[in-house]
């Protein structure tokens, strides 16, 4: 099911998600229906607040992904199969346990669509969760999908790429959008 996508100024943007205590079918479900809100919107990643269910997930899928990340320790895949073009990664309760480097990006958003800003963010993480059937995994990742993981793991907070801007780019993208409505 596609879910409705809060936009930019929404107040519920600012929410902060709760922890999921249960990985359970609710959501399992929901889980799936973010999966097919992003792929229907032609997003590389979602989080549940982005849909206003504010708990702690969050979904992916980084085009070219395959080589910027793996799962570590007894975890590493050892599989033999050609690389696929989908790389679908979900996050339950996520946190960045490792960050280094530094690497500036322009960012777009799915609750700011049609805008796009640089951003600086660390190129190198590190991450524990837990994965949509609830085993925990850690993860380290590089490149666009580190920045992905930590613009994702942002709207957990409340944050947006936007609040990264100054303040006059953010006052510019308002009065953009009140044109527009």
């Amino acid at each position: 099911m596609i879910l409705p996508i809060l936009k930019f100024p929404d107040k519920r943007l600012r929410t902060k998600a709760v922890a999921v205590e249960t990985v359970d079918s609710a959501v399992k479900k929901l889980v799936k229906n973010m999966f097919e809100t992003m792929y229907a919107q032609k997003g590389i990643g979602l989080a549940a607040t982005q849909v206003d269910k504010h708990l702690q997930i969050v979904v992916m899928d980084v085009p070219d992904s395959g080589a910027d990340y793996r799962l570590l320790k007894d975890q590493i895949r050892k599989n033999k199969k050609p690389p696929e073009e989908k790389h679908p990664l979900c996050f339950i309760n996520p946190k960045i346990i490792k960050k280094s480097g530094s690497e500036v990006h322009a960012e777009g958003c799915l609750s700011v669509p049609d805008y796009y800003a640089d951003v600086e963010r660390f190129n190198h993480i590190t991450v524990t969760a837990l994965d949509k059937n609830g085993k925990k995994f850690t993860l380290e990742a590089r490149n666009l999908l580190a920045i992905c993981i930590q613009h994702e793991l942002d709207h957990l907070m409340g944050i947006l790429f936007v609040d990264y801007l100054s303040k006059l780019k953010q006052q510019r993208l308002r009065d953009k959008l009140k044109k527009t409505k």
